[in-house]
Protein backbone atom coordinates (compact mmCIF):
# COMPACT_ATOMS: atom_id res chain seq x y z
CA UNK A 1 0.00 0.00 0.00
CA UNK A 2 2.72 2.54 0.99
CA UNK A 3 4.10 1.64 -3.02
CA UNK A 4 0.91 2.54 -4.26
CA UNK A 5 0.79 5.76 -2.19
CA UNK A 6 4.02 6.99 -3.41
CA UNK A 7 3.18 5.87 -6.94
CA UNK A 8 -0.16 7.96 -7.12
CA UNK A 9 1.49 11.35 -5.45
CA UNK A 10 4.18 11.08 -8.11
CA UNK A 11 0.91 11.07 -10.58
CA UNK A 12 -0.15 14.19 -9.11
CA UNK A 13 3.26 15.75 -8.68
CA UNK A 14 3.68 15.18 -12.34
CA UNK A 15 0.91 17.17 -13.12
CA UNK A 16 1.46 19.80 -11.19
CA UNK A 17 5.13 20.09 -12.41
CA UNK A 18 3.62 20.14 -15.66
CA UNK A 19 0.85 22.50 -15.65
CA UNK A 20 -0.90 20.04 -17.16
CA UNK A 21 -4.88 21.19 -17.57
CA UNK A 22 -7.51 18.45 -16.13
CA UNK A 23 -8.22 17.47 -19.28
CA UNK A 24 -4.65 17.05 -20.67
CA UNK A 25 -4.06 15.31 -17.42
CA UNK A 26 -7.54 13.05 -17.99
CA UNK A 27 -6.46 12.63 -21.67
CA UNK A 28 -2.87 10.88 -20.45
CA UNK A 29 -4.36 8.65 -18.09
CA UNK A 30 -7.11 7.44 -20.86
CA UNK A 31 -4.16 6.86 -23.31
CA UNK A 32 -2.04 4.73 -20.99
CA UNK A 33 -4.43 3.27 -18.22
CA UNK A 34 -8.06 3.34 -19.91
CA UNK A 35 -9.19 5.50 -16.81
CA UNK A 36 -9.05 8.89 -16.41
CA UNK A 37 -8.09 8.72 -12.10
CA UNK A 38 -5.11 8.11 -10.79
CA UNK A 39 -6.97 6.03 -7.98
CA UNK A 40 -8.84 3.45 -10.64
CA UNK A 41 -5.15 2.62 -12.18
CA UNK A 42 -3.05 -0.38 -11.12
CA UNK A 43 0.09 -0.61 -10.09
CA UNK A 44 1.62 -1.54 -13.16
CA UNK A 45 -0.65 1.55 -14.58
CA UNK A 46 0.38 3.47 -12.03
CA UNK A 47 4.33 2.92 -13.35
CA UNK A 48 3.23 3.74 -17.35
CA UNK A 49 1.84 6.41 -16.28
CA UNK A 50 4.87 7.79 -14.74
CA UNK A 51 7.04 6.72 -17.05
CA UNK A 52 4.62 8.91 -19.32
CA UNK A 53 4.89 12.06 -17.57
CA UNK A 54 8.93 11.20 -17.65
CA UNK A 55 8.57 11.55 -20.93
CA UNK A 56 7.00 15.02 -20.92
CA UNK A 57 10.18 16.08 -18.58
CA UNK A 58 8.49 15.18 -15.31
CA UNK A 59 11.49 14.66 -12.60
CA UNK A 60 10.35 13.01 -8.78
CA UNK A 61 14.06 14.39 -7.43
CA UNK A 62 16.59 16.77 -7.77
CA UNK A 63 19.41 16.25 -10.27
CA UNK A 64 22.59 17.39 -10.05
CA UNK A 65 22.32 19.72 -13.82
CA UNK A 66 25.38 18.77 -15.71
CA UNK A 67 27.40 21.71 -17.79
CA UNK A 68 25.29 22.46 -21.08
CA UNK A 69 22.14 21.20 -19.80
CA UNK A 70 19.93 23.67 -18.36
CA UNK A 71 16.34 23.07 -16.69
CA UNK A 72 13.18 23.09 -19.01
CA UNK A 73 11.59 26.56 -18.87
CA UNK A 74 8.61 26.19 -16.07
CA UNK A 75 6.63 29.13 -16.65
CA UNK A 76 2.95 29.21 -17.61
CA UNK A 77 3.51 30.29 -21.20
CA UNK A 78 6.36 27.73 -21.57
CA UNK A 79 4.02 24.83 -21.13
CA UNK A 80 1.42 26.23 -23.39
CA UNK A 81 4.12 26.00 -26.13
CA UNK A 82 5.21 23.03 -25.26
CA UNK A 83 1.99 21.87 -25.96
CA UNK A 84 0.98 23.08 -28.81
CA UNK A 85 4.71 21.88 -30.44
CA UNK A 86 3.63 18.41 -29.33
CA UNK A 87 0.27 18.48 -31.05
CA UNK A 88 2.05 20.31 -34.20
CA UNK A 89 4.42 17.48 -34.21
CA UNK A 90 1.24 15.31 -34.35
CA UNK A 91 -0.36 17.36 -36.81
CA UNK A 92 3.27 17.04 -39.04
CA UNK A 93 3.84 20.52 -39.46
CA UNK A 94 7.34 20.00 -37.78
CA UNK A 95 10.20 17.65 -38.75
CA UNK A 96 10.53 17.23 -34.64
CA UNK A 97 8.66 13.69 -33.98
CA UNK A 98 6.12 13.01 -31.13
CA UNK A 99 8.38 11.21 -29.09
CA UNK A 100 11.20 14.11 -29.52
CA UNK A 101 8.91 16.73 -28.47
CA UNK A 102 7.69 14.93 -25.52
CA UNK A 103 11.13 14.20 -24.40
CA UNK A 104 12.79 17.18 -24.57
CA UNK A 105 12.58 20.65 -25.64
CA UNK A 106 15.99 20.93 -27.47
CA UNK A 107 13.73 21.83 -31.02
CA UNK A 108 11.58 23.89 -29.18
CA UNK A 109 14.30 26.06 -27.61
CA UNK A 110 16.04 26.67 -31.00
CA UNK A 111 12.49 27.54 -32.70
CA UNK A 112 11.95 30.04 -30.13
CA UNK A 113 15.56 31.55 -30.27
CA UNK A 114 14.93 32.20 -33.82
CA UNK A 115 11.96 33.75 -33.19
CA UNK A 116 12.74 35.87 -29.93
CA UNK A 117 16.46 36.04 -30.37
CA UNK A 118 16.01 34.97 -26.61
CA UNK A 119 18.74 32.51 -25.91
CA UNK A 120 16.77 30.21 -23.45
CA UNK A 121 12.94 30.12 -23.39
CA UNK A 122 13.06 30.33 -19.47
CA UNK A 123 14.13 34.24 -19.93
CA UNK A 124 11.66 35.12 -22.22
CA UNK A 125 9.28 38.05 -21.11
CA UNK A 126 6.00 38.04 -21.32
CA UNK A 127 5.65 40.20 -24.86
CA UNK A 128 8.61 37.78 -26.24
CA UNK A 129 6.26 34.79 -24.98
CA UNK A 130 3.04 36.00 -26.76
CA UNK A 131 4.80 36.33 -29.48
CA UNK A 132 6.11 32.78 -29.58
CA UNK A 133 2.52 31.48 -28.79
CA UNK A 134 1.23 33.20 -32.25
CA UNK A 135 4.04 31.76 -34.29
CA UNK A 136 3.02 28.24 -33.32
CA UNK A 137 -0.67 29.18 -33.67
CA UNK A 138 0.31 30.55 -37.42
CA UNK A 139 2.07 27.24 -38.01
CA UNK A 140 -1.09 25.27 -36.51
CA UNK A 141 -3.36 27.47 -39.16
CA UNK A 142 -1.11 26.97 -42.41
CA UNK A 143 -1.60 23.51 -41.43
CA UNK A 144 -5.24 23.26 -41.30
CA UNK A 145 -5.73 23.27 -37.23
CA UNK A 146 -8.56 26.20 -36.86
CA UNK A 147 -6.99 28.18 -33.94
CA UNK A 148 -9.95 30.88 -33.82
CA UNK A 149 -11.88 30.82 -30.25
CA UNK A 150 -14.60 33.66 -31.60
CA UNK A 151 -17.96 32.37 -30.07
CA UNK A 152 -16.61 29.43 -27.97
CA UNK A 153 -16.62 29.51 -24.08
CA UNK A 154 -13.61 29.77 -22.15
CA UNK A 155 -14.47 26.62 -20.23
CA UNK A 156 -14.60 24.91 -23.85
CA UNK A 157 -11.62 25.96 -25.56
CA UNK A 158 -9.25 23.32 -24.85
CA UNK A 159 -11.68 20.87 -25.66
CA UNK A 160 -12.47 22.52 -28.85
CA UNK A 161 -8.93 22.64 -29.79
CA UNK A 162 -8.68 19.53 -29.66
CA UNK A 163 -11.14 18.17 -32.03
CA UNK A 164 -9.90 20.57 -34.30
CA UNK A 165 -6.56 19.30 -33.69
CA UNK A 166 -8.32 15.51 -34.79
CA UNK A 167 -9.87 17.09 -37.75
CA UNK A 168 -6.75 18.71 -39.29
CA UNK A 169 -5.08 15.52 -38.50
CA UNK A 170 -7.78 13.19 -40.46
CA UNK A 171 -8.00 15.78 -43.42
CA UNK A 172 -4.18 15.29 -44.27
CA UNK A 173 -4.68 11.37 -43.64
CA UNK A 174 -8.02 12.19 -46.19
CA UNK A 175 -5.13 14.34 -48.71
CA UNK A 176 -2.43 11.35 -48.32
CA UNK A 177 -4.96 8.88 -49.44
CA UNK A 178 -4.18 6.76 -46.41
CA UNK A 179 -8.47 7.52 -44.90
CA UNK A 180 -11.08 7.47 -47.51
CA UNK A 181 -12.77 10.94 -48.45
CA UNK A 182 -15.86 9.78 -46.37
CA UNK A 183 -14.57 8.52 -43.05
CA UNK A 184 -15.45 10.23 -40.02
CA UNK A 185 -13.13 10.81 -36.93
CA UNK A 186 -14.85 8.07 -35.14
CA UNK A 187 -14.27 5.60 -38.25
CA UNK A 188 -10.30 6.70 -39.24
CA UNK A 189 -9.81 5.84 -35.17
CA UNK A 190 -11.10 3.04 -35.45
CA UNK A 191 -9.86 1.30 -38.91
CA UNK A 192 -6.65 2.50 -38.92
CA UNK A 193 -5.26 2.77 -35.00
CA UNK A 194 -7.86 0.47 -33.62
CA UNK A 195 -9.42 3.01 -31.29
CA UNK A 196 -13.28 2.03 -30.17
CA UNK A 197 -15.78 0.37 -32.32
CA UNK A 198 -17.10 0.48 -36.13
CA UNK A 199 -20.23 1.88 -34.18
CA UNK A 200 -17.90 5.06 -32.99
CA UNK A 201 -18.08 5.86 -37.04
CA UNK A 202 -21.55 7.93 -36.15
CA UNK A 203 -20.36 9.41 -33.20
CA UNK A 204 -20.77 13.06 -33.44
CA UNK A 205 -19.66 13.69 -29.37
CA UNK A 206 -16.48 12.61 -27.54
CA UNK A 207 -14.83 13.57 -24.33
CA UNK A 208 -11.46 15.30 -24.33
CA UNK A 209 -9.70 12.01 -23.28
CA UNK A 210 -11.13 10.74 -26.10
CA UNK A 211 -10.04 12.99 -28.50
CA UNK A 212 -6.78 13.23 -26.98
CA UNK A 213 -6.08 9.63 -27.28
CA UNK A 214 -6.96 9.91 -31.32
CA UNK A 215 -4.76 12.78 -31.99
CA UNK A 216 -1.80 10.68 -30.58
CA UNK A 217 -2.93 7.67 -32.43
CA UNK A 218 -3.76 9.32 -35.60
CA UNK A 219 -0.92 11.49 -36.00
CA UNK A 220 1.71 9.04 -35.39
CA UNK A 221 -0.32 6.86 -38.01
CA UNK A 222 -0.01 9.95 -40.55
CA UNK A 223 3.58 10.66 -39.24
CA UNK A 224 4.16 6.94 -40.35
CA UNK A 225 2.49 6.19 -43.41
CA UNK A 226 1.53 9.34 -45.26
CA UNK A 227 4.99 10.07 -46.98
CA UNK A 228 6.34 13.45 -47.71
CA UNK A 229 2.49 14.45 -48.53
CA UNK A 230 2.06 14.57 -44.46
CA UNK A 231 3.96 17.58 -43.93
CA UNK A 232 2.47 19.05 -46.29
CA UNK A 233 0.62 22.66 -45.32
CA UNK A 234 -3.24 21.61 -46.25
CA UNK A 235 -5.76 24.39 -45.58
CA UNK A 236 -9.59 23.37 -44.60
Amino acid sequence: MAARRVLIAKVHIAKAQLGLDPDTYEGVLMRVAGVTSAKDCSDQQLRLVVEDFTRRGFTSKAKAKRPGQPRRADHAVAGKARALWISLSLLCALDTPPEAAIANDKALEAFAKRQLGCDRLQWADQVQADRLIEALKAIAERHGWDQSTKGVAKAHYIHVLKVRLCDAILAKLKHTGIAHADWTLGGAAFRLCGIGSAKDATRLMWTSAEVEQMAAALGRHLRAHGGPGAFLAVQP
